[in-house]
């Protein structure tokens, strides 16, 4: 009986101590991700304000997603709080807030004049949205992309496809330009269109290679930002369009250098199989 019992104890003891407390989590990893939650939150609340009529407040919402949106993987970097946690919560995130809350803004706004194909375009938006996600979180640990590949996103990035598909709004409310129904066909077609850019792999510049302000241009370029930031606050709408059209006019640029970079690596290929095999390249590492 004894040696039932100190048996039967041997086996609890084990139980006991793989009972283990909650680890602690530091804050390193905790506030990147209330950045994205609070993304989320704001995406949805655009929503909100469209569906009560406040369709200025929801470009505003979803604008200030796509800002907090940009700030949560910088925060993560300088922190050292990457996880895959806040990864994945992330890529989820920017389809809500870049996917779902545009396309719904859109609908409530205009596309529902035309119903079913207004809902069709909206559903091609979020669509197109979820396999921009989707193709970039497959292609960012592709070991074999050349170093000037960071230097292109491919394919319109969530963010600025959110942004951008909102322009029949920003024309409502800074040119007066009027929401009738005879215009719901061209915001349709626009629409189709920057689904197209996103789903698409025409390359756009990324930017996140801009390199360090030289000292002699720091205050031009510091007064040339405070007085974008003071039109912005000034004429949020007038400036939300020209900045959109401009962002459409370097799209051209982005192809030009992207294929100039291509032809480049071509050239320098052909040269190394000119008389002898050309050495293999060290793969690059993802960013």
């Amino acid at each position: 009986m004894e040696d039932k019992a100190s048996h039967a104890h041997d086996r609890v003891v084990p139980r006991r101590k793989g009972l283990r407390r909650f680890q602690r989590i530091p804050m390193r990893f905790v506030l990147p991700n209330l950045v994205t939650l609070l993304a989320i939150c704001i995406g949805l609340t655009g929503v909100r304000f469209a569906i009560e009529g406040h369709f200025d407040m929801a470009v505003y919402a979803i604008i200030v997603a796509a800002i907090l949106d940009g700030l949560d993987g910088r925060i993560a970097r300088a922190l050292k709080g990457t996880s895959r946690f806040g990864a994945e919560l992330d890529s989820l995130a920017d389809f809500v807030d870049f996917g779902v809350a545009p396309a719904l803004v859109l609908y409530l706004w205009a596309l529902h004049e035309h119903r079913s194909f207004g809902w069709f375009a909206a559903l091609i938006f979020a669509i197109a949205g979820a396999l921009r996600l989707a193709r970039f979180n497959v292609m960012i640990d592709d070991p074999n992309k050349p170093a000037w590949s960071a230097n292109f996103f491919v394919g319109m990035p969530a963010p600025a496809g959110a942004v951008l598909v909102m322009l029949p709004i920003y024309l409502h409310f800074g040119v007066d330009m009027p929401n009738d129904r005879a215009y719901v066909p061209f915001e349709i077609a626009y629409v189709l269109f920057i689904a197209f850019l996103m789903a698409s792999r025409i390359p756009h510049f990324s930017g996140k290679r801009v390199g360090r302000v030289p000292r002699e241009w720091f205050i031009p370029v510091l007064l040339g930002a405070i007085a974008a930031l003071l039109l912005i606050l000034t004429y949020p709408m007038q400036m939300l369009i020209v900045m959109s059209l401009a962002y459409l006019a370097l799209i051209p640029l982005s192809v030009r250098r992207f294929l100039a970079y291509q032809h480049e690596d071509e050239m320098a290929a052909g040269q190394g199989g000119d008389g002898q095999e050309a050495p293999p390249s060290a793969p690059a590492g993802g960013h």
